[in-house]
């Protein structure tokens, strides 16, 4: 269904942030897996496969990245250079068994103001966080909705692209009502369209030209800056982002990253960016530790500690 299509209707929803405390029916009610306690990480991943067999040594292997948690890395990147643009596409796999999720909301998206969890990164905060990354569009392009700290900012689509957030930490991607429902679990819920990935399979119908249905490309062009994340079979986050890309392109990056769901996040070169921390040991995330995943993006490590950020994004701090 086409954004444009969607947009008088979605820019009536103003956002409500009242207190919300969604009760699940026993139909939508879905038991959600636990990790265990201890930090036991998942085995680290497997190579990607490059698209080009000639491709150089370093395609495709991951290389840990950012502060470990508990002497194990959480977080591991790599690259693989895009067919058709030349240009390198990055890759973050994430393992939940280490790392905790959370939302960060924003002024601009979802709107409004009184949020506890905001930009600038808190120096609280700071000492457990591992990555940062960026959430998805603005409000009211997103064709779904918004929850966060009990606030319901925009309603909820069945079917909409969810990447959800559980009270102890846990985070997956999912369509709304069908892979992922109300429960007392649930802490934030941010969606965007509808999945790009499902079943390990990129979704029917994608048109490489799409300047629209997919999100509004800045200069009216195809190929533009784009980001998305997915969820492996065995729970791992993995985010993809990178230069030059259309829609179907996209879809193949994560699906070759191995996720078997996996929505877009935002897009254009001013609002996608993945950052992790590596501060010496006791100390501090900052922007002096970070290291973007690929150069060339116009935010980077200071975004985040920064208050006139006024987007929602994700951290991934340590458990």
């Amino acid at each position: 269904m086409k954004v444009v299509r969607r947009l008088a209707a979605a820019a009536a929803l103003t956002p409500l942030l009242v207190a919300l405390a969604p009760a699940a029916p026993p139909a939508a009610a879905a038991a959600h897996r636990h990790v265990p306690a201890a930090l036991v990480p998942l085995p680290a991943p497997a190579p990607l496969v490059p698209f080009d067999p000639a491709a150089g040594p370093d395609q495709g292997r991951w290389h840990p990245a950012g502060r470990l948690v508990d002497g194990h890395p959480a977080v591991y990147e790599t690259i693989l250079t895009v067919p058709g643009t030349g240009q390198p596409a990055g890759f973050a796999w994430m393992d939940p068994r280490l790392l905790r999720a959370q939302l960060y909301s924003g002024s601009g998206s979802p709107g409004g103001y009184g949020w506890k969890l905001t930009a600038p990164i808190s120096p609280g905060a700071a000492r457990t966080l591992v990555a940062a990354f960026n959430g998805g569009f603005k409000f009211p392009y997103t064709e779904g909705g918004y929850y966060a700290e009990g606030k319901l900012a925009y309603p909820l689509r069945p079917g909409g692209a969810s990447l959800v957030i559980y009270r102890n930490g846990d985070a997956t991607v999912g369509a709304w009502g069908r892979d992922v429902n109300w429960s007392s679990q649930v802490i934030a819920v941010r969606q965007n369209l509808t999945l790009l990935v499902d079943g390990g399979h990129a979704v029917g119908g994608l048109d490489p030209y799409d300047k629209s249905v997919w999100g509004a490309t800045l200069g009216g062009i195809p190929n533009v800056w784009r980001s998305g994340i997915g969820v492996t079979s065995d729970g791992a986050l993995v985010y993809v982002y990178g230069p030059d890309l259309e829609i179907t392109q996209l879809a193949a990056l994560l699906v070759r990253a191995r996720t078997v769901r996996a929505m877009t996040l935002d897009m254009n070169p001013y609002w996608t960016v993945f950052v992790t921390y590596k501060p010496p040991p006791g100390a501090p995330a900052s922007p002096a530790n970070g290291s973007s995943l690929l150069p060339g993006t116009i935010q980077g490590p200071t975004t985040f500690f920064e208050p006139w950020w006024n987007r929602d994004f994700f951290t991934m701090s340590a458990r």
